[in-house]
């Protein structure tokens, strides 16, 4: 299977967990900054999936010890501030633009794959410094 097709496959399945948290968030929560904690509940649980995938089957990465994990998912989260506010920027701009649930989640949904296009070359270039893109 291609890179193209796994990282879309796993950049969908993180999207998925994204929405499906901020959703829960939203549910349990009800108040002031409903929006920002659901987008940053959702932005948590779809960096640890995303992560996850990626150093396993897209970079094939294998850290040495849990510091040498815990260095790159610091580094890969750091890579993802950029991209995460694309996402975040887009789906703020549809609630406010659209006033409803379903327009922000089309929103979140543009911004996440602006932000999962770009997050490719980051990690490729400064966190899976040592990847092979094969098993």
């Amino acid at each position: 299977m291609s890179i193209l097709v796994k990282y879309s496959a796993f950049a969908l399945f993180s999207t998925i967990i994204n929405l499906l948290f901020q959703k829960l968030s939203t549910l349990i929560y009800h108040g002031n900054f409903e929006l920002y904690i659901a987008m940053f509940a959702g932005t948590l649980a779809g960096l640890i999936a995303k992560y996850t995938l990626d150093k396993n089957f897209i970079f094939y990465s294998k850290p040495e010890n849990k510091i040498e994990d815990s260095k790159k998912f610091i580094l890969y989260s750091f890579t993802g501030l950029f991209t995460t506010l694309i996402f975040w920027g887009a789906e703020i701009l549809f609630d406010h633009i659209f006033t409803t649930e379903y327009a922000r989640y089309i929103g979140a949904i543009i911004g996440l794959t602006i932000g999962y296009i770009c997050k490719y070359q980051l990690d490729k270039k400064y966190v899976f410094t040592e990847h092979t893109s094969c098993p």
